[in-house]
């Protein structure tokens, strides 16, 4: 072969290669992106399941329109907690978890706090977010994605 054509084989298999690099790169970042939305997406299902908790009356096992959050918890909603699904994940007694993450609820007076949590596989943090429910219609919700820890 010529050297020209030797150097044009050369470059062309840089160019492959950094393409391939770049491919691994974004389809990662894409899978992180599409983690977070996931994770939004089942704490807002928690939270609406939690508003509808707190309008339907006690009879029911609703919350009877309670002026708070105190007492609510994940198990009351219909979730089976405890479920250790994922090899990376480590759900207590009173956590959520399924294939997109562990989740967890909390009340401090009139907030309901819903935390979820993704993980890698060697067990460090992919996504965390944070749903905070303040009443009983739609915008009484509010999403946080990756907060400074």
């Amino acid at each position: 072969m010529g050297q020209q054509q030797l150097l044009l084989l050369v470059l062309g298999i840089v160019i492959v290669g950094l393409a391939v690099v770049v491919g691994i790169q974004a389809f990662s970042e894409n899978q992180k992106k599409a983690n977070a939305d996931a994770l939004v997406n089942d704490a807002i299902r928690i939270a609406s399941d939690a508003q509808a908790w707190k309008l339907k009356p006690a009879a029911f096992g609703g919350g009877a329109s309670a002026t708070n959050w105190t007492g609510l918890t994940l198990l009351q909603l219909g979730y089976e907690v405890g479920n250790n699904t994922s090899t990376a994940g480590t759900a207590d007694a009173d956590q959520y978890e399924n294939l997109n993450g562990i989740f967890d609820v909390s009340a401090s007076g009139a907030t309901l706090t819903i935390d979820g949590n993704s993980y890698n596989a060697d067990a460090s943090v992919l996504n965390h977010i944070v749903v905070a429910v303040t009443g009983t219609e739609p915008s009484n919700i509010t999403t946080t994605i990756n907060p400074a820890s």
